[in-house]
């Protein structure tokens, strides 16, 4: 499947080469203090505590754990000697091997890209450390065992720590080939093992951007424009200026930034402005307005994405055609903590602290805007507390917008730039609205002849670095997992309006998928039930060609007890979809509220993403993506009337709440084959599970999300 994680593929650096022998500090050399660093991901100290290089953003889903998982595995370490430290902006050392030359986490490829890279460096330290032993003991290396991070000789009894051996280690070169192990020997991998940010996070210590302070720091917000496109016309900043703690007021890029002491000074300052937009290019077009043009072009003929068969001659000789058009709002990311990034420029460079996703373009583009090179910006990568897509960005536009304020105020001060929640909500950045129509004949057999599949909406790529993913007007993002539909229909065709709007967009948790599994995944419900037949037997026939998802959706299925009587006012509803190369299927359990709306009372989940680094990781993602889908297919929608936003906050963009929450059983199909991914894919399924188990229930069918659409006014609880 082609997705943004292979964007610039083409520059990409060879195979997953291990830069082994390569110091922190880019040198060939013995570390200070007998620090042994036998490459670029690990150290270890005389203190014997091992730290790893966790080369991907630590955002909540667990990277940093699963790193240390799969290096210290091979290392042999003990898991109370582990700890994790960011990786500096490096992308020669750094880079995600599936995005080439680049230094970032998305897509979910975090661990599965450093799966073998990983396991090399720590078997490297581990053969090191054993040869330190063998010439220190005068003993066969083969002699030696490693266990917990100790080093045995059992004819005499020689023990040795990491840390005992970490100076006689560094004396010696890296080895130019090492023995991964047996997978039936892992004792870290595949178990359960504490998160090594648990503790941290729940203390309270753990530093993100919103928590960093330095001596003399300044807080910036940026009046942005109501309507996107428009720019600054003018502003009077008499009012600001009054506020006691504002020290700048200036104009940027994106707007004009207020500078105080303190945060709450440059919130009120900001509220002191007076600016006057030039809306000569804003767009002023509203959610309507494109879900009424959309729906026009799903009604043409597209660019193909897919093209199987004779989909029109199906159609024409069809014993029963069914049709049906879904609608997609944009939504928006919402991270717990807002966007925010810290800059100081100085004399000997710049520096930069944020909750970095893509560290590469982030150091571009700060060095960009300030006038240095690359090389003299310093990215210092904090905990992010959440992202979904929104940190991720192709022009790495909070970092810029912190670099513009501190280069504009001209004074050698750190400036945090904070996105207020209201900032965010309705900042852009949103996943695009889509509409999707659908058509399919059935034969006289009720089996599926033909399958018609249309998608209009904005192109996240189009127009940024990521354009080199599209290809023949296509962009994989707005397809992925319709153009990829793995049942085995003779005749299928699907195909791609790509629209330009001025609302700003990105990927969000899961991408296209998020909608794509929506419409595919309700719209065979459909044609079951026109079928007469039951939708997962409907399943099961067309994926026999497909082991993964067969035995994912059995799995499902079967720990559902899906042909168990459920009792009087639940229904079932069920879903399968593969994402970013893991397959996921869920059942949902659902009865129906006062309101009318679905509450969603079990989901029972099952995933194949190859070996399970770390279960309870796999686990605590999976229920995460089935909560965040939740969300948006009960409730969260950015609606824009005559192009300005109408939600701000919470109130307005309901996430989803502790008492909407279902009890969750998560299933992991037992796998020896390389990671896959985790973070997203468990997002697609759910809301189609919920929307087949409410049809069930309700008899009705739910064409445009969110659900909360169907209450009637002034009953929906928000």
């Amino acid at each position: 499947m082609v997705t943004r994680r292979r964007f610039l593929r083409c520059t990409a650096l060879g195979g997953a080469a291990l830069l082994v022998g390569v110091r922190l500090d880019g040198r060939q050399a013995l570390a200070a203090d007998d620090v042994f660093v036998p490459n670029a991901f690990v150290r270890i100290a005389p203190d014997n505590t091992v730290t790893i290089i966790g080369k991907h953003l630590e955002m909540g889903q667990g990277s940093h754990t699963g790193l240390a998982v799969i290096l210290a595995e091979e290392l042999d370490a003990d898991w109370s000697q582990v700890r994790v430290e960011p990786a500096p902006a490096d992308a020669a050392r750094y880079n995600n091997l599936r995005w080439g030359p680049v230094q970032g986490t998305g897509g979910s490829t975090g661990l599965a890209e450093s799966w073998e890279q990983l396991r090399r460096a720590g078997a490297t330290a581990r053969a090191m450390l054993v040869e330190a032993a063998a010439r220190e003991w005068g003993v066969p290396a083969s002699d030696i065992t490693v266990d917990r991070g100790v080093l045995s000789h059992a004819p005499s009894g020689r023990r040795a720590t990491f840390g005992e051996l970490a100076s006689k280690a560094a004396a010696l070169s890296p080895p130019s080939q090492v023995t991964l192990k047996d997978p039936k020997d892992f004792k870290l991998v595949g178990k359960r093992v504490p998160r090594l940010d648990g503790t941290a996070k729940t203390d309270g210590s753990a530093k993100f951007t919103m928590d960093f302070a330095e001596p003399g720091m300044l807080t910036a917000l940026i009046a942005r424009p109501p309507r996107f496109g428009a720019t600054v016309k003018s502003f009077d900043a008499i009012g600001s200026r009054r506020v006691k703690g504002v020290t700048h007021v200036v104009q940027v890029p994106s707007g004009v930034a207020v500078v105080a002491t303190s945060f709450w000074a440059a919130r009120k300052g900001r509220e002191a402005l007076r600016v006057t937009w030039d809306e000569n290019r804003a767009e002023k077009r509203g959610s309507d307005d494109l879900f009424a043009a959309y729906r026009a072009l799903a009604g043409r003929p597209g660019r193909p994405a897919r093209r199987e068969g004779d989909v029109a001659r199906a159609l024409r000789s069809a014993a029963k055609v069914v049709e049906a058009v879904y609608e997609f709002p944009y939504l928006a990311h919402a991270p717990m903590e807002p966007l925010d990034a810290v800059v100081r420029i100085g004399a000997d460079g710049c520096d930069l602290w944020a909750g970095s996703q893509i560290p590469t373009i982030d150091q571009q583009v700060v060095a960009g805007i300030v006038g240095l090179p690359p090389a003299k910006v310093r990215v210092h990568t904090l905990l992010a507390g959440g992202s979904f897509g929104r940190r991720a960005t192709p022009n790495g536009d909070v970092a810029g917008e912190a670099a513009a304020v501190a280069k504009a105020i001209g004074a050698d001060k750190p400036v945090k730039l904070v996105w207020t929640r209201e900032d965010d909500i309705q900042g852009g950045r949103y996943r695009p609205l889509y509409v999707h129509r659908l058509r399919a004949g059935l034969d006289a057999q009720g089996n599926i002849v033909g399958w018609e599949h249309r998608i209009v909406g904005q192109s996240i790529a189009a127009g940024t670095p990521f354009e080199v993913m599209v290809k023949n007007g296509i962009d994989p993002t707005s397809v992925e997992g319709a153009s990829t539909l793995p049942y085995a229909i003779p005749n299928i065709t699907v195909e791609l309006h790509t629209t330009s709007v001025g609302v700003p967009i990105l990927w969000w948790r899961s991408v296209g998928s998020s909608h794509t599994a929506y419409s595919t995944e309700t719209f065979l419900d459909e044609l079951a039930y026109a079928a007469g037949r039951d939708p997962l037997e409907v399943r099961r026939a067309l994926l026999a060609r497909h082991p993964r998802h067969l035995a994912t959706l059995n799995l499902a299925a079967e720990k559902a007890g899906w042909d168990q009587p459920l009792p009087a006012g639940r229904a079932r509803g069920i879903a399968v979809h593969e994402s970013f190369e893991s397959v996921v299927a869920q059942v949902a359990e659902v009865s129906r509220r006062p309101d009318g709306l679905p509450k969603v009372e079990r989901v029972v989940c099952a995933v194949d993403c190859g070996t399970a680094i770390n279960p309870d990781v796999v686990r605590a993602q999976m229920e995460g993506g089935i909560g965040f889908g939740l969300a948006g297919a009960l409730w969260s929608e950015i609606t824009i009337v005559r192009g300005r936003v109408q939600q701000r906050n919470f109130d307005g963009y309901r996430p989803l709440r502790i008492e909407d929450m279902p009890a969750v059983e998560v299933h992991i199909v037992p796998s020896g084959a390389v990671p896959t991914s985790v973070g997203e894919p468990g997002v697609p399924p759910i809301a189609p599970a919920v929307a087949n188990a409410f049809f069930h229930l309700s008899g009705l069918r739910v064409r445009r999300l969110p659900f909360a659409r169907l209450a009637p006014a002034g009953t929906r609880t928000v």
